[in-house]
């Protein structure tokens, strides 16, 4: 843990670092890669709706039912003739759901099954679900999603500038369609747990995203004032500075996410947990993945395209050629170097210096001057 410290300390006073920006062609190659793939499997296999969207019937067998869940889903279809989905739940009992069945079907798929798991009617427990709800619940959650990605566009685009905002909404939809894709090819069911975990991702990815801008804004302030760092490399710094961070907020609220769909849904059979567990741990691998290799190394595209952005990388690379026919390190900003503002008469801009690296402190002509030997040491 110590030495993890370490590196976040190194990295956030830029001692080390991985480029990240310089190698963005990269990043947009696989998310693009990952993209179609998970567009091409939603538009093959589709999304395995579940019976709160198309209307049918769900049935509760008691406790008592020692009929295994291949068995009992047999059972389902032939008494049905359409797909049953069946769960063991955690007191031994069984849910079966069956989609696109009305009332009537349902008595008589009621009264089957009974038979063929040798119990009694009344003990099984019948519920109809009507496909108008399921409706209303699709509705409502595209219009919370719309809503939602506005209001952050608008909240981005005043707080930070509107490159962002753009920048934030790809990554956003990046999120969303990486995960719905997962499910289809997966095959997992989805429900309104599965719609309250993709808007709850949204939040976590939209968190790292912000994090990183605000490091970004507040680094890149007065950078054309100086001639010694592009837009695109403090972008780099940004990201590097808030590595650690968004990595321990990842991983810390994976675990229990993880937990509930490996160890809950795989491990003790509870399937309930899967439709929401999936989206919340795709949503959130997928949200770190975007807001370090996505969000931010297209703000730095979109900045650096700006006039007076191109003319600071310009002047930033002519300083380097110079630096390096003179002998001297080609890279503005060594490890030595006091920030992007040290070319400045007091080595620093307006919000003070922005450290990069370990700073080697000149041998002072008056040290040791006043002590008993008059000696340096």
């Amino acid at each position: 843990m110590s030495k993890l410290g370490n590196l976040g300390a190194r990295l956030h006073h830029g001692e080390v670092g991985y480029d990240f920006v310089k190698n963005r062609k990269i990043w947009y190659s696989i998310s693009i890669l990952i993209t179609i793939t998970a567009i091409v499997g939603l538009a093959v296999r589709g999304l395995h709706m579940g019976i709160e969207f198309q209307g049918g019937a769900v049935f509760n067998t008691p406790k008592s039912t020692s009929v295994s869940v291949s068995q009992a889903e047999t059972y389902a279809e032939e008494a049905s003739g359409h797909d049953a989905l069946v769960q063991k739940l955690g007191d031994g009992s069984l849910r079966i759901q069956i989609a696109g069945i009305d009332t009537d079907q349902s008595n008589k798929i009621q009264e089957q099954l009974s038979k063929d798991l040798k119990v009694d009617t009344e003990s099984i427990n019948a519920e109809l679900v009507g496909p108008s709800w399921g409706d209303q619940i699709a509705n409502k959650a595209w219009q919370g999603l719309g809503i939602f990605l506005i209001l952050v566009v608008i909240y981005l685009a005043i707080a930070f500038e509107w490159r962002m905002a753009l920048a934030a909404f790809v990554a956003l939809i990046h999120d969303i369609t990486i995960t719905v894709g997962i499910y289809a090819l997966v095959g997992f069911e989805v429900t309104p747990g599965t719609v309250i975990g993709l808007l709850t991702i949204l939040g976590y990815s939209l968190y790292d995203t912000v994090v990183v801008f605000d490091s970004l804004k507040e680094q890149a302030r007065d950078i054309t004032k100086q001639s010694r760092w592009t837009y695109a490399e403090v972008a780099n710094r940004s990201i590097n500075s808030t590595l650690v961070r968004s990595i321990n907020t990842t991983v810390v609220a994976l675990l229990p996410v993880g937990g509930l769909l490996f160890i809950g849904g795989g491990v003790l059979g509870a399937g309930m947990l899967n439709d929401i567990s999936l989206s919340l741990f795709v949503g959130l691998a997928a949200g770190a993945y975007s807001s370090i290799f996505i969000a931010t190394p297209l703000v730095a595209d979109l900045k650096e395209r700006e006039p007076r952005m191109k003319a600071l990388k310009k002047r930033v690379l002519a300083k380097r050629a110079q630096a390096a026919a003179r002998g001297e390190s080609p890279e503005a900003g060594a490890p030595e170097d006091d920030g992007p503002y040290a070319d400045e008469p007091d080595g620093q801009g307006d919000d003070g210096p922005l450290v990069v690296g370990p700073r080697n402190q000149p041998a002072s002509r008056t040290r040791g001057r006043g002590r008993p030997s008059g000696k340096r040491r």
